[in-house]
């Protein structure tokens, strides 16, 4: 019997609510609609769900401005639907956590609209104020950090929007309220919490401006026509420079621990994972967080053999060196903020074949996997063409900013802002080919346009009937990896090391040795791996191959087909 934690050989599923599944017909995601894709989700193999906020909000930025940290949005259902959701979940032995905002509130929320009522009032210090802007510091979503108050006559903080104002962590009395907002959920029931933007909890206490010589609009338009490896470099450091001084603050690790002590009040081995990728907050391994996420791995135009053995050298060696040996590995490839995979990391050329490597990359990696919904058909980004469009408020805030501060044509605008908007890969979950993808009634208009592509069979239905289809090679590389110890459990051994082209490595445990072979080009490779010392005197016995393989046992000597995905176990006597 396996001693690893659920969270540890679960594989993970993020569902954007707003764009699940459509159960009333309002044009809106909701909890009926995504109760109502439970078995979809069970069959499909993934073993626990994230949900993208839930909460009560103004939608400023689509949920994660949170006006009721213990309720459900209207627009989603009533917490009996929450609760019936969470109930029929895990009768299908789908574990769920939520997401938590730390930093910021909406200003909606009841806490700031008393905190701002006046600089006396019994929640005057739940937020940073001040009596005048004390630097130049940036939202880095729309301008200016600081935003006057006329009911203070005071500027009070906020990283993000101006309709995000963040919270004073510094008072106890904030820190009581998240804590009992956090307990909340735990006792209905939930299995944890992914953390969102906990580096920005605190800020520099010198308040040190930025030295860049310029503010946030121009430098994302400067960001959007770098070209030259000077430009891109200097783009990389006035990033850095702008933000260095609004996160990765004294004082989240203790919070952090804090927190873990709130969540292990309770049993079931409930999960914190951090949207962030530095291992520091996973602690010794016992007392912050226990997943963070493998950033590093997608921060890359292309994904290649030489950059994921770099990645998994130098993130599993940080893992490995947790005082307690309790860390845990923890990968992805897209969510919610970023391209879709099948954008992002497709050549315009093989985008069918990359996409399911990328799969077999996460699926296979040593571990937790996060998968994003709509990826397991193919989904890919949307560029909206009009702004009228646009509901990322960030969009809509760069595309005036840059058209009416920059003098950019509006043509050029919208091009630039559907491409940095977050909205493209947001579009509603694409269920089958009827009108609207079968996400909402045919006479409504949804919450953001879907993507034609529905109508070419990148939808749930016609890939349901289609065994070649990606949702069915999602479906069996995940039945591969839950009936494989080793994908689960085992170590990660790098093979071949100098190849440019294709990727191998080893998992290993106790009870199994699996070779895995991603091939991420055209060629076809003679591979030797008789003299491999794990695999001396063996056979291969294929698990999963993307190419057609006999199941027969047989040599480790084999053709490599492109783009290849190959897995085997490695079979004694």
């Amino acid at each position: 019997m396996s001693s690893l934690k659920w969270w540890q050989t679960a594989v993970f599923y993020q569902i954007y609510p707003r764009s699940f599944a459509d159960g009333n017909g309002d044009g809106i995601g909701d909890f009926k609609g995504i109760t109502e894709k439970l078995d979809y989700l069970a069959s499909l193999g993934i073993d626990a769900l994230w949900l993208s906020p839930h909460f009560p909000s103004p939608n400023w930025d689509c949920g994660y401005d949170i006006s009721d940290y213990s309720n459900v949005a209207s627009e989603y259902g009533t917490m009996d639907d929450f609760k019936l959701f969470l109930d029929e979940s895990h009768k299908r032995n789908l574990r769920l956590i939520l997401d938590l905002v730390l930093n910021h509130t909406s200003d909606e929320h009841p806490w700031f609209v008393e905190s701002k009522s006046s600089r006396d009032n019994p929640k005057a210090d739940w937020y940073v104020w001040m009596d005048s802007p004390p630097n130049n510091w940036q939202s880095c979503f729309d301008g200016e950090a600081w935003t006057y108050s006329p009911e203070r006559n005071q500027y009070y903080y906020h990283y993000f929007m101006k309709q995000q104002p963040d919270l004073n962590w510094h008072n106890p009395e904030v820190k009581k309220a998240m804590w009992d907002a956090v307990r909340f959920w735990l006792d209905l029931g939930v299995d944890g919490y992914r953390l969102d933007a906990i580096g920005t909890i605190y800020e520099d206490p010198n308040l040190t401006p930025h030295n860049v010589p310029m503010n946030l609009a121009q430098l994302r338009s400067f960001s959007d026509t770098a070209k030259t490896p000077k430009e891109i470099k200097l783009k990389e450091k006035y990033w850095h420079e702008m933000f260095k001084n609004q996160w990765g603050q004294a004082g989240v690790h203790d919070l952090m621990k804090e927190l873990r002590a709130v969540v292990d009040e309770y049993d079931g081995d409930r999960v914190l994972v951090g949207e962030d990728d530095n291992i520091d907050y996973m602690g010794n391994g016992q007392d912050e967080l226990q997943l963070v996420f493998n950033f590093p791995l997608m921060r890359t135009e292309k994904i290649t053999p030489t950059h994921i053995r770099k990645n998994q050298k130098e993130r599993l060696t940080q893992i490995d060196n947790l005082a307690s040996g309790a860390g845990w590995a923890c990968n992805t490839l897209g969510n919610h903020d970023c391209s879709r995979i099948h954008t992002r990391f497709g050549n315009k050329l093989h985008d069918a074949q990359l996409a399911r490597l990328n799969a077999a990359l996460v699926l296979t990696m040593k571990g937790t996997p996060f998968l994003y919904n709509g990826e397991e058909i193919g989904m890919t980004d949307y560029m909206l063409t009009d702004i009228s469009q646009v509901k990322d408020t960030m969009g809509s805030w760069y595309y005036h900013a840059i058209v009416i501060d920059m003098g950019v044509h509006p043509e050029e605008a919208m091009l630039r802002t559907a491409e940095m908007t977050r909205d493209k890969n947001r579009t509603p979950m694409q269920w089958s080919n009827n009108p609207n993808a079968g996400f909402s009634p045919a006479d409504v208009s949804p919450w953001l346009p879907i993507n034609p592509n529905y109508k070419d069979g990148v939808n749930v239905h016609d890939q349901e009937n289609n065994p070649s289809s990606l949702l069915h090679y999602y479906k069996h590389l995940l039945r591969v990896r839950k009936e494989s110890p080793s994908l689960k459990e085992g170590e990660y051994i790098p093979l071949q090391t100098t190849s440019k082209d294709y990727f191998a490595f080893l998992r290993q445990s106790d009870k199994q040795t699996v070779l895995v072979i991603l091939n991420y080009s055209e060629k076809v490779f003679e591979l030797d791996f008789s003299r491999t010392k794990e695999m001396k005197n063996a056979n291969l016995k294929t698990l999963f191959s993307s190419a057609q393989r006999r199941p027969d046992q047989f040599e480790p000597k084999f053709k490599l087909s492109p783009f290849e995905v190959f897995i085997a176990e490695v079979v004694r006597g």
